[in-house]
């Protein structure tokens, strides 16, 4: 008898209990656990399974499909409603948790596995998953068919949860390069970028994020960039330092590497430059990545040049965190680069005294004395950024 016949016993009688409790659409992504078990038994007589059905989460994948399946088939094409068949709705949550708990499960089952036969090879102990940051995930843990019923649900609900569940699924699966073209293929960028118009902040930030994946791909971006104001408007409405505001700016991080997509950022300098000037270190970090890849394009500096900044001379100080210092000078040598390479561009009466014109390029004394101090500073590439904007 199969050493682990009594506890596969023990676990169906317990399965039941756990299904009248939590319905039989999530009760299949926490066997998990128990299918980790009990692949770990070495029974001879236990007939061999296909990879994807031994692996955990296998069951709760497939148990989201189905469940997504019916009600697909009644429901998909229609508006799910804010109220009435609460049983459908309850059944359409545990569904997505089921693909994401499942989803979850795969991945880090196959880093387990993949750890612990590094390990084996090497002579070395098992690693846990957690430390084995360097393992990348199985891009196949879903498959086209769940993306599309991920995709289909965003369309038919306006249940903000389960908006956001399906969101950071994307999001994960869109990490890899595959499923980017998979999603796009499957008119997934239009379905989340429909969703940075949703009135709830959560859903927009989790778009946003998804979006900031799939960005990753030139297609991608030819898609993407048709939202990129909407993108700035939520920046500029989103309370300062919080999570929409950062993913928002992740986002145009991205889409701002080329100079293709810079004309609809240029707007939005003077919202960049204040939230440089008020947010907090994380966000000037992530704002200064914007700015450093814009003004590499000498179209975008009059337009910096003529932005008032009057706290931008303190960015530039011993004490400032290395991470915004070195930004900050990148940016700064990147203006000073393309002002003095294109002609007719200093007009100084167009500038006002606290313009960015005034601080940085108008033989200003005090951003000298500045960089003068810098040139004492410990990092090696900060001080390279200063004596580039010193020979320039």
């Amino acid at each position: 008898m199969c050493p682990c016949y009594e506890g596969e016993r023990g676990a169906s009688r317990f399965g039941q209990r756990l299904r009248v409790s939590l319905g039989h659409a999530l009760y299949p992504a926490l066997c998990f656990v128990k299918t980790a078990v009990l692949s770990r038994c070495c029974c001879k007589n236990k007939p061999k399974q296909s990879r994807a059905a031994a692996e955990p989460g296998g069951l709760a994948i497939r148990a989201g499909h189905a469940a997504l399946s019916a009600v697909g088939r009644r429901r998909m094409r229609h508006r799910l409603p804010q109220t009435g068949k609460m049983g459908e709705r309850r059944i359409v949550r545990a569904a997505v948790l089921g693909l994401v708990l499942g989803a979850g499960a795969c991945y880090c089952y196959r880093l387990w596995r993949r750890a612990a036969g590094r390990g084996r090879r090497r002579g070395a102990p098992c690693v846990p998953p957690s430390v084995m940051e360097e393992i990348p995930p199985s891009p196949h843990s879903m498959d086209a068919d769940a993306l599309q019923k991920l995709i289909h649900l965003l369309k038919a609900t306006d249940d903000p949860l389960i908006q956001e569940q399906a969101l950071i699924t994307l999001s994960n699966s869109a990490a890899f390069s595959v499923n980017q073209d998979i999603i796009r293929n499957l008119d997934g960028l239009s379905v989340i970028g429909g969703m940075l118009l949703d009135c709830v902040p959560t859903v927009k930030e989790k778009a946003l994020n998804a979006l900031n994946n799939l960005s990753m791909n030139i297609k991608n971006q030819e898609e993407i960039q048709v939202y990129i104001m909407q993108v700035c408007k939520n920046i500029e409405s989103a309370p300062l330092n919080s999570d929409l505001q950062l993913a928002g700016l992740r986002l145009l991080t991205n889409m701002s590497v080329t100079n293709d997509y810079h004309y609809k950022m240029i707007n939005k300098i003077p919202c960049f430059l204040h939230l440089l000037s008020e947010g907090s270190e994380r966000t000037q970090i992530q704002v200064l990545k914007v700015l450093v890849n814009l003004s590499a394009n000498p179209a975008t500096t009059r337009h910096f040049l003529k932005a008032q900044v009057p706290s931008l001379l303190l960015l530039f100080d011993n004490c400032v965190k290395t991470d915004i210092l070195l930004r900050a000078l990148v940016f700064a040598a990147n203006l000073n680069k393309n002002m003095n390479s294109e002609d007719g561009i200093m007009i100084e009466d167009e500038y006002s005294e606290d313009s960015v014109f005034s601080i940085l390029c108008r033989d200003s004394t005090a951003f000298a004395q500045k960089l003068a101090s810098l040139l004492h500073h410990p990092d090696t590439d900060v001080k390279e950024q200063v004596v580039r904007l010193l020979t320039q």
